[in-house]
């Protein structure tokens, strides 16, 4: 479970490689960028999580998913971006013509062979919105993810959907029947707690017997985690959910500051390494290195696969 691209990148592209049934589910309230420009252009719901998903675990040729990715067009949507992929209008374009959206999963599972489902966590129209701890209210998945007409230093103390929204029939099945849910990572506010908040999967989540599982981030993000530690992440998820978790996998390697510093530089708006809290229940917390050797600092899918599969199935790797 998680939007954007950090849980697709670290963690289906890894699983993806063992014999295992996979269902990823992504948040549906994508404002910013080439999604939001369509749907405000075609009242679609926001393409570009759930096509990420995707192409994570797309067995296609590579010419599909090249296509996939490629981007054409100049325009700028006034964030920073600019063009829409192919992936992003052909799925739009698809809900538009269709207006069946689970055709439209069907025909886009079948183009990019798609090994396991991937699944939005609602169909129905609807965007982010948060009360920040002055009370201020603020819209947009954009606006939570990329800071621009708030203060960032506040605190964000409650997240929702609005207006709310039923959750994806799908996914409700897929989490009651699930032998593992694996959150994250990503950005905790605008990527992971937006799949658990479309009504019925919280109880989907309470219900299911299934090991629960938080991967958390390597780095905080302005505007929404500053400052928070492994146990921060851990107790703020537990809290959306309903239920406790079962493990808490995080990185306990360091890198070089001029390697964090990069980038940081690189990506304006991740904010520091995330804290790691003393006396943390071995039980439940796991740290490990599990960064990429060198470069950004993103989790190494591989090593993400490695310590799910052995440390918490049973599987050998």
């Amino acid at each position: 479970m998680g939007g954007g691209n950090a849980m697709p990148n670290a963690v289906l592209k890894g699983l993806k490689k063992y014999d295992l049934d996979i269902t990823s589910v992504t948040s549906m309230v994508d404002s910013g960028g080439s999604s939001g420009q369509l749907r405000k252009d075609f009242n679609v719901l926001p393409p570009g999580d759930i096509r990420r998903h995707l192409l994570a675990l797309s067995e296609a040729p590579e010419w599909k998913k090249e296509l996939f990715k490629f981007r054409f067009g100049r325009e700028e949507f006034g964030d920073g971006h600019g063009g829409h992929s192919f992936g992003n209008a052909f799925i739009a374009g698809l809900e538009y013509v269709l207006k069946d959206y689970e055709e439209v999963l069907k025909i886009v599972h079948e183009f990019l062979e798609v090994k396991g489902r991937c699944l939005p966590a609602t169909t129905e129209k609807t965007n982010l919105a948060a009360i920040l701890e002055n009370g201020q209210e603020i819209f947009g998945e954009d606006e939570i993810d990329v800071p621009k007409a708030h203060d960032p230093n506040l605190k964000i103390k409650k997240i929702f959907l609005k207006p709310e929204a039923k959750a994806y029939r799908p996914v409700l099945d897929a989490i009651e029947n699930a032998d593992l849910i694996v959150i994250g990572p990503g950005d905790l506010y605008s990527s992971l707690i937006p799949c658990v908040l479309p009504r019925g999967i919280k109880e989907s989540l309470e219900k299911s017997n299934a090991k629960k599982i938080l991967i958390v981030p390597a780095m905080t993000k302005i505007g929404e985690t500053n400052g928070f530690s492994v146990l921060d992440f851990a107790n703020e998820m537990e809290r959306y959910i309903g239920s406790p978790l079962d493990f808490v996998i995080y990185n306990n390697f360091v890198p070089e500051k001029e390697r964090v510093e990069k980038y940081k530089k690189e990506e304006l708006n991740v904010h520091e390494i995330v804290g790691i809290n003393k006396d943390l229940d071995e039980k439940k917390f796991i740290g490990l290195d599990l960064l990429v050797k060198s470069g950004e600092i993103v989790y190494d899918p591989d090593k993400l696969a490695d310590v799910i599969i052995k440390n918490l199935t049973g599987q050998s790797g």
